[in-house]
């Protein structure tokens, strides 16, 4: 029985586009790459009009500019599912076959085809006869994509469920690879049972074709590239049937960006190599799409293209002054390095680590040197970081492969000697999956980064020219090799004259400006700016003063609005609460009276220099030691340094002598929420034991650091200018530092040395002599007879002699 429907759709300016060795059928969904102007063109005004186009294939595929005679009349109406611009020729398009249809007239062929398409109304034809000829069909074409082995038909039979014969029909004409006028016939049957039958009859050839071949060849059915249609036939995956249509353009494109792109002749082979594995590719498949992006990455790297440097050193010098105030040794390196430049043409770049407490300005740093420079400045933040693949790479046999970040760093900077800022070298962390920061030596090892070889780029590619800046919090979590590439400039923080400088020059302006403001809108004096610095913040850097100045410029806008904008707000010592609130941050307990037993060290974090004050007593006991204050366990082990020095002393001395069986030692230090590490609270906790043990308070207006052997010798220790800057900030008048730091005061600002008296100690006789509020008693000498018959009268349960009361 057959349903016969003559009512056919008119369907007037319809643009199309001829297609090259292809024919799409109704109910598929088909890619295939366009790039003639005149497809694109057509392309774009269905895409603006309603998305339907008439795709037709043309009867020689060699004609790059078919006229109506070379084009089959009989074509499908199609929707446009996507377009995706591929460069500047080539389109892709994905598109649903929707309905048969015959070109009546061609209206215009310039700038695009236009025709006049009549719809054709299929005839479906419903009888057992057809169902029984079907089942036959799937069979056939089952046994064929198993032969061809192209595709599997577990994969095709979700499109064939749920669909009439004629739309199964369309389906499996699609997935065979016939000859293009075979496939043309295919389309123009509209009889649903005749073009069954001629599937049939179709399937059955191939099949027999393929097994003459096997038997011929005495050979088991094995995987084939061509063993159906003609012999040149391309295959393609999961069994579309297209071709590109204007791919020879694409290679013939990638080969001159190939040569344009002055690759070394490694990466020149290895990128025409790809383009001769691309040819041979279908263009829609995975592996063409890989292959792609492998020679996009290598076409779009810099490999011969530098920016211009700047070498005039004044005009350097007015850049880096403008971006930051200080710094002086930082600005001078690289003067230096300009210099140097000035004379050789081409060194080697140079590796910079900068080592200090948040907001100093290290990141910014990077920044300015690369406009001071005239380079491209790139910033690759390393915090977190755990995988080696984001250093080199992966592999390009995974799924979804990428280059490491170093080199898609670089393609974004589009030149090979940009400045590149690693931060946060210090947080990178370690996992199953590799180190990063061993990857990080090749990178920033000037022997070897000249030939660095990404994982998925696969062949060296020279990064000595890069300027690298590496920034970090604390240099101890660093690997010591990777430490050991770098030339280290510690940047410990800013005094306080620094930051009202800071504030007033850089600071406030930049504020002003971002909140909308004018220059009389907001006034505020150097005394309420060094009371903000005081009393608000408590850092190295100038974070927190931003802040505090943007919370100031907010409430001046509110009022500027609500006054106009010829209000003027002055900021004073008076009225900085009602902005801010109540101050965050009072000085130490330093102009109470001086205590015995408490002492007042200084510490080095990695947000800059703190003080802390240690506080020891004694209660009844057995001679015991008691450590809290959340303390590391290098921490503890000075304590105990310190205090079997004290043990050694009290026999020395004659003083608390039955110490060790009844009394306990405590040793407290506040802020217990706060961890705290290092070797240099050593001399602080020996002073405070013998402060407590002898009644001489320690003086408040002295800080010390240091630490201690058990023979009380005083070693050197690190961070001295941080400590400083922070024994400065707190009012502190004296220090005692090891002697063997004396070097380090070339870092320390001259204002602060002449507002700290530094005592330079070798021994704990030295610190105690500074330290102490009063003489310390002097040496009482002993013979060893008299002091084994003493300590052997102890052991006896001879008496000793009264205790002193105890102190708290």
């Amino acid at each position: 029985m057959r349903n016969i429907n003559d009512h056919s759709e008119i369907i007037k300016n319809i643009p199309l586009i001829p297609l090259r060795d292809m024919v799409v059928f109704p109910s598929t969904l088909v890619p295939f790459i366009i790039g003639r102007p005149s497809s694109v063109k057509a392309l774009e005004m269905a895409t603006k009009k309603n998305k339907m186009i008439f795709l037709s294939a043309q009867m020689n595929a060699s004609i790059d500019d078919p006229t109506p005679k070379d084009i089959y009349s009989t074509g499908v109406i199609v929707k446009i599912i996507r377009a995706i611009k591929m460069d500047d020729k080539n389109v892709k398009v994905i598109v649903e076959g929707k309905k048969r249809a015959r070109v009546i007239e061609f209206l215009s062929t310039y700038p695009f085809y236009q025709v006049l398409a009549k719809e054709i109304k299929e005839i479906e034809v419903q009888s057992t006869e057809i169902r029984e000829l079907l089942k036959r069909v799937l069979a056939l074409f089952e046994d064929y994509l198993k032969l061809s082995q192209h595709t599997s038909f577990e994969s095709i039979i979700p499109t064939l469920r749920d669909n009439s014969p004629e739309r199964i029909a369309d389906i499996i004409a699609s997935h065979l690879y016939l000859a293009l006028e075979e496939k043309q016939n295919l389309l123009e049957i509209i009889n649903s049972f005749e073009r069954m039958q001629r599937l049939n009859f179709i399937l059955e050839n191939e099949i027999l074709k393929v097994h003459s071949k096997l038997r011929g060849e005495g050979k088991k059915h094995t995987r084939r590239k061509n063993s159906f249609g003609e012999p040149g036939q391309k295959i393609f995956p999961a069994g579309l049937s297209y071709k590109k249509e204007d791919q020879p353009n694409e290679i013939e494109e990638l080969k001159r960006k190939v040569a344009k792109s002055n690759m070394p002749k490694d990466a020149e082979e290895k990128a025409y190599k790809e383009i001769e594995r691309l040819e041979s590719m279908p263009p829609m498949s995975a592996e063409a799409t890989v292959c792609r992006n492998y020679l996009d990455w290598l076409i779009s790297l810099p490999w011969n293209k530098k920016s211009r440097e700047k070498r005039n050193l004044k005009e350097a010098e007015k850049i880096l002054n403008e971006d930051h105030y200080g710094l002086d040794k930082v600005k001078e390196r690289i003067l230096e390095y300009l210099s140097v430049r000035q004379l050789v043409k081409n060194p080697k770049g140079i590796i910079l680590g900068f080592v200090g407490p948040p907001g100093v300005g290290k990141s910014s740093l990077g920044r300015s040197i690369a406009r001071s420079t005239g380079r491209k400045f790139v910033r690759l933040s390393l915090g977190g970081v755990r995988d080696e693949a984001e250093i080199r790479g992966h592999r390009r046999t995974y799924i979804g492969a990428y280059p490491g970040r170093m080199i898609q760093m670089i393609k974004r900077a589009g030149t090979k000697n940009p400045v590149f800022l690693l931060d946060e070298v210090d947080k990178m962390s370690m996992d199953f999956r590799g180190d990063p920061a061993s990857a990080l030596m090749e990178v920033l090892d000037p022997e070897q980064n000249s030939t660095f070889l990404d994982h998925y780029i696969d062949t060296d590619f020279d990064l000595s020219q890069v300027m690298f800046i590496v920034t970090a919090n604390m240099i101890e979590p660093v690997p010591g090799p990777l430490v050991d590439r770098m030339e280290i400039i510690r940047l410990p923080g800013y005094t306080e004259d620094e930051k009202l400088q800071i504030g007033k020059q850089f600071l406030l302006p930049k504020q002003i400006k971002a909140h909308g403001l004018k220059d009389n809108n907001l006034k505020i004096s150097d005394k309420s700016l060094m009371k903000l610095i005081r009393e608000y913040t408590r850092e190295a850097g100038v974070r927190s003063l931003e802040r505090e100045l943007t919370s100031i410029c907010r409430k001046v806008v509110k009022k500027v609005v609500a006054k106009g904008k010829s209000y003027c707000e002055n900021v004073t010592p008076k009225n900085l609460e009602k902005y801010l609130g109540i101050p965050r941050f009072r000085r130490l307990e330093i102009d109470k009276k001086d205590e015995v037993g408490v002492a007042v060290g200084m510490a080095c974090t990695e947000f800059g220099g703190e003080l802390l004050t240690f506080e020891v007593t004694k209660v009844h006991g057995k001679g015991n030691f008691t450590l809290t204050g959340q303390l590391g366990e290098i921490m503890q082990e000075s304590a105990q340094a310190a205090f079997s020095y004290v043990k050694g002393k009290i026999f020395e001395l004659d003083i608390a002598k039955d110490l060790h069986k009844n009394f306990d030692i405590h040793i407290h230090v506040p802020e217990i929420a706060i961890p705290k590490e290092g070797p240099s609270a050593g001399i602080t906790i020996a002073t405070s034991i013998i402060s407590l043990l002898t009644e001489i308070p320690v003086s408040k207006n002295v800080a010390l650091t240091g630490e201690i052997t058990l023979k009380g010798k005083v070693l050197p220790v690190g961070g001295i200018k941080e400590k400083l800057l922070a024994a400065h900030r707190e009012g502190i008048q004296k220090a005692i530092l090891p002697f063997d730091n004396k070097p380090d005061l070339r870092d320390i600002p001259k204002n602060i040395k002449d507002d700290i008296k530094i005592y330079f100690v070798e021994n704990m006789d030295e610190v105690l002599k500074y330290a102490l509020t009063k003489q310390f008693p002097k040496k009482v000498k002993k013979d060893k007879v008299a002091i084994s018959s003493e300590l052997s009268s102890r052991g006896e349960g001879g008496e000793s002699p009264q205790e002193p009361p105890l102190t708290h």
